[in-house]
C-alpha cells in the first residue's frame, strides 16, 4: 500500500507572502523534484483579507 504525507503552504509566510507567482512556480517546481504533488488550492478568508491562498501538497512515504 502506498503512503503519503502532506504539507500545507500558506502565502503569510515565507515565499508566498503577497501572492508573487513567479516566486510560488519555482518553490512548487523545487518542491516537486522533492515529490510534492499539489494535490489542492483553497481561498479562505483569514483576518481581514478576504482572499488567503493555501495550497495542500503531498508525497508518497518510502516503504
Amino acid at each position: 500500500m502506498k503512503k503519503f504525507e502532506y504539507r500545507l503552504l500558506n502565502p503569510e509566510s515565507g515565499v508566498f507572502k503577497g501572492y508573487d507567482y513567479d516566486k510560488i512556480t519555482t518553490q512548487l517546481n523545487q518542491l516537486g523534484s522533492q515529490g510534492w504533488e499539489v494535490v489542492s488550492t483553497v481561498n479562505a478568508p483569514a483576518g481581514n483579507q478576504l482572499n488567503n491562498l493555501l495550497i495542500t501538497l503531498k508525497r508518497e512515504l518510502p516503504g
